[in-house]
């Protein structure tokens, strides 16, 4: 992705980690070698969709380190692209060519987070999770509503993509522990499918703006594995965007929008 994202920018990127390898303090000290006067960094999570155990970590752990480090530059991040117009366009196009070939069902998978974490990020202490359909109904909670985002991404493409509600649903994967966790269960939707008649099966997993273990292993390996055994007939993993060239597009966009200065760092 910085690779990508750096033939279609004139401002430098770098790459950071929130747990790993490279930090945002050599993120930020290589920006600093290659502009000593820079003035702004726009930080760009590449999570869709806001939750406590994502976005917010990253963001606030690269803000800790700006301020700790006494960085001269404006921070300035990106906020949650769930709803998007340039990221739902991307992520639609990338979907509609899986689409030309024999299908039952599109699966949108998207990685799931305790219930307690819905409701702590409320800032109402009475919505989420407490009224029914609060998804659906209009809240400031939804600023901070992990699931009601994921449900307007899968909304705004399928309603681009002119899918037929029986030709799609949503659910979550990648529990741990025995507490609950935001539903329907992805393993557990793999194994009724075939049941109810989907024999043929498209996953995409929109939380995710590249490819990781949570897709790769978790999804094109052990769920196709679930799903065959249940009785399916066919499993076909749709990538997430990657470089996509319309998501790489999207950013250099966005980089612009947000930002008066010459510099960008993505954090995945």
């Amino acid at each position: 992705m910085q690779e990508a994202l750096q033939k279609v920018v004139t401002e430098n990127v770098e790459l950071a980690m929130r747990y790993g390898s490279p930090s945002p303090r050599k993120a930020f000290d290589n920006l600093l070698k290659k502009d000593p006067l820079l003035e702004e960094v726009v930080l760009v999570p590449l999570y869709p969709h806001y939750a406590m155990s994502s976005y917010e970590t990253a963001v606030e752990y690269a803000k800790k380190i700006h301020k700790r480090f006494n960085y001269p530059f404006k921070l300035t991040t990106l906020k949650p692209y769930y709803n998007q117009t340039d990221y739902v366009f991307a992520l639609t196009e990338h979907i509609r060519p899986w689409l030309l070939e024999p299908y039952d069902h599109i699966l949108f998978s998207y990685h799931g987070i305790p219930e307690r974490h819905l409701k702590k990020s409320d800032p109402t202490g009475h919505h989420c999770l407490e009224i029914a359909n609060c998804c659906g109904t209009a809240s400031s909670a939804h600023g901070h509503c992990y699931r009601h985002q994921c449900l307007q991404t899968t909304k705004l493409v399928t309603d681009r993509l002119q899918l037929p509600k029986d030709k799609f649903s949503y659910s979550f994967q990648s529990r741990l522990g025995r507490e609950e966790w935001l539903k329907p269960y992805t393993d557990f939707r793999l194994e009724e499918m075939p049941k109810e008649g989907i024999k043929k099966l498209l996953v995409i997993c929109p939380a995710f703006v590249s490819d990781c273990l949570e897709t790769l292993e978790e999804i094109a390996i052990r769920g196709k594995e679930s799903f065959l055994q249940a009785g399916g007939e066919s499993f076909k993993m749709i990538p997430c965007l990657n470089t996509d060239p319309l998501w790489v597009k999207a950013i250099g966009k966005w980089i612009g929008e947000y930002s008066s200065g010459s510099t960008e760092m993505v954090l995945p």
